[in-house]
Protein backbone atom coordinates (compact mmCIF):
# COMPACT_ATOMS: atom_id res chain seq x y z
CA UNK A 1 0.00 0.00 0.00
CA UNK A 2 1.28 3.65 -0.69
CA UNK A 3 -0.04 7.01 0.61
CA UNK A 4 -0.38 10.33 -1.29
CA UNK A 5 0.59 13.29 1.21
CA UNK A 6 -0.47 16.53 -0.36
CA UNK A 7 0.38 19.89 0.92
CA UNK A 8 -2.44 22.01 2.13
CA UNK A 9 -0.69 24.64 4.46
CA UNK A 10 2.60 26.68 4.51
CA UNK A 11 5.19 25.87 6.67
CA UNK A 12 6.36 29.38 6.94
CA UNK A 13 6.25 29.84 10.71
CA UNK A 14 6.13 26.59 11.55
CA UNK A 15 8.55 25.04 14.19
CA UNK A 16 11.62 23.88 12.67
CA UNK A 17 10.97 20.47 13.32
CA UNK A 18 7.95 20.19 11.07
CA UNK A 19 9.48 22.50 8.23
CA UNK A 20 12.18 19.89 7.82
CA UNK A 21 9.58 16.90 8.50
CA UNK A 22 8.04 18.82 4.92
CA UNK A 23 11.30 18.45 3.73
CA UNK A 24 12.34 14.92 3.99
CA UNK A 25 8.85 13.49 3.19
CA UNK A 26 9.87 15.95 -0.33
CA UNK A 27 6.95 18.51 -0.86
CA UNK A 28 7.94 21.94 -1.77
CA UNK A 29 4.88 23.90 -2.40
CA UNK A 30 1.55 24.53 -1.23
CA UNK A 31 -0.76 21.88 -3.30
CA UNK A 32 1.89 19.20 -4.46
CA UNK A 33 1.60 15.38 -3.81
CA UNK A 34 4.30 13.18 -3.16
CA UNK A 35 3.86 9.26 -2.83
CA UNK A 36 5.19 7.34 -0.61
CA UNK A 37 5.80 3.49 0.89
CA UNK A 38 3.14 2.72 4.17
CA UNK A 39 5.55 2.12 6.73
CA UNK A 40 6.27 3.26 10.63
CA UNK A 41 8.74 5.89 9.57
CA UNK A 42 6.89 7.83 7.13
CA UNK A 43 3.80 7.49 9.41
CA UNK A 44 5.75 9.01 12.15
CA UNK A 45 6.47 11.84 9.91
CA UNK A 46 3.10 12.60 9.17
CA UNK A 47 2.11 12.38 12.55
CA UNK A 48 4.53 15.54 13.34
CA UNK A 49 2.85 17.31 10.41
CA UNK A 50 -0.81 15.67 10.23
CA UNK A 51 -1.96 19.48 10.19
CA UNK A 52 -0.39 20.91 7.48
CA UNK A 53 -1.33 17.81 4.97
CA UNK A 54 -3.73 15.62 3.70
CA UNK A 55 -3.46 12.00 3.47
CA UNK A 56 -5.27 8.95 1.43
CA UNK A 57 -4.27 5.74 0.66
CA UNK A 58 -3.52 4.41 -2.57
CA UNK A 59 -4.10 0.18 -3.08
CA UNK A 60 -1.58 -0.84 -5.80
Amino acid sequence: MKLKITLLKSPVSKLVKQIRTIEAIGLRKVGQSVVREDNPCVRGQIFVVKHMVKVEEINE
